[in-house]
């Protein structure tokens, strides 16, 4: 007989974001909040406060964070937009899918663009950055992922950064899978512009991005938005002037991040939130691999956000089906988003524990057995 009782706990969700959150950041959206009204301002003031002292400066330091409405993707389409120039070039570096959506970005906004390609399980080589920046002096900013969740692999921003200081270029970092779980000292390493999202690692649900920029550079960027919505100048200016958002914000997404960024300091910042997923990551690997599963990058460019294992080569094995089976017992997974092999992902983020992993494991290994890819 069907019934209208909710299950009594949502599915794991084992995926780069949006992600499981905790119970406490599901309730703080449990309340309405006006836009306009003084508390609700006197949050999101501080909410930009405790980002920039998450990515290591500040207001006084001559740092901006700026809140997007809408996901991920938003943010970086806006800050592309105001950090180059209508005559300039953007150097894009790529080896994934979010590298290569940042080219869409830029093709759609006119934004002419060189691209230094990688395979997907291959870091980017800062010397190429460096040679492709000599070589074009029309070029003027750079921007990389760090955490390129079409595989986890991570690129080394440090070096990349250092290499895009060396000549003179605005450095814009898409940070969006591992702000909050990984260091990340903006002025330290010379990035003009870092994107992350509230749905990552810092563990809100999803309705904004937001931007940390160096003031100097955003201040620089009058007239080269190429979106009128996605202005990242007039959202600052607007927050500067009245302490709002330009357009309506997503309240409670907002209320539900305040309580997030309170949950990350209490498990101990950056360096406590880092510490668990890597832990996962670990159990994670370690059991994949006793049930024979191999890992698709090497573990010098592997990250603990998300991991893409081969697909078996068993003939019985259909990841459709492999899905479906995990699902129906509580976990989701994602899809391989490779052009080159067949895969698919687990993230080790979110509100999971190492618990929750080897629950997952003993669900992947039922599941292989029951599908006729693994003995009993």
């Amino acid at each position: 007989m069907e019934t209208n009782v909710p299950p009594a706990r949502d599915k794991l969700l084992f995926t780069p974001g949006p992600l499981t959150t905790s119970l406490s950041v599901k309730q703080a959206m449990l309340h309405d909040a006006g836009s306009w009204h003084a508390d609700f301002n006197a949050i999101v003031r501080a909410i930009r406060e405790r980002l920039l002292a998450l990515a290591g400066v500040s207001q006084e330091a001559g740092y901006e964070c700026v809140p997007m409405q809408g996901s991920g993707t938003f943010g970086v389409e806006a800050a592309l937009s105001a950090a180059v120039p209508r005559d300039g070039r953007l150097l894009v570096v790529a080896n994934g899918a979010y590298g290569e959506r940042i080219v869409l970005i830029t093709k759609t906004a006119g934004i002419e663009t060189r691209v230094l390609r990688y395979a997907e399980d291959t870091s980017a080589d800062a010397d190429d950055v460096r040679r492709a920046l000599a070589a074009d002096p029309g070029i003027s900013a750079a921007v990389i992922v760090h955490c390129e969740t079409t595989t986890g692999l991570l690129n080394p921003i440090e070096a990349a950064g250092a290499a895009v200081r060396e000549q003179g270029r605005t450095y814009l970092v898409d940070a969006m899978s591992s702000f909050g779980a990984y260091p990340i000292d903006v002025a330290e390493l010379g990035i003009d512009y870092l994107i992350s999202s509230a749905n990552k690692c810092l563990e809100g649900v999803p309705g904004f991005s937001f931007v940390i920029a160096r003031r100097d550079a955003l201040l620089a960027s009058a007239g080269n938005a190429r979106s009128f919505s996605l202005d990242l100048l007039g959202q600052w200016r607007a927050f500067e002037q009245h302490g709002q958002f330009r357009f309506t914000p997503p309240t409670h997404a907002v209320l539900a991040f305040a309580q997030a960024l309170d949950e990350h300091e209490q498990e101990g910042g950056v360096a406590g939130r880092g510490a668990r997923y890597r832990a996962n990551h670990a159990t994670l690997v370690e059991g994949m691999r006793a049930l024979g599963f191999r890992t698709y990058l090497a573990p010098e460019v592997q990250s603990y956000i998300i991991t893409a294992f081969h697909d078996p080569e068993h003939p019985r094995f259909a990841f459709d089906e492999f899905y479906r089976r995990l699902s129906d017992r509580g976990m989701i997974i994602y899809p391989g988003k490779l052009t080159q092999a067949p895969t698919f992902r687990i993230g080790t983020i979110g509100r999971i524990f190492e618990a929750d992993v080897r629950q997952l494991l003993a669900a992947v290994r039922d599941v292989m057995i029951d599908m006729g890819c693994l003995d009993g």
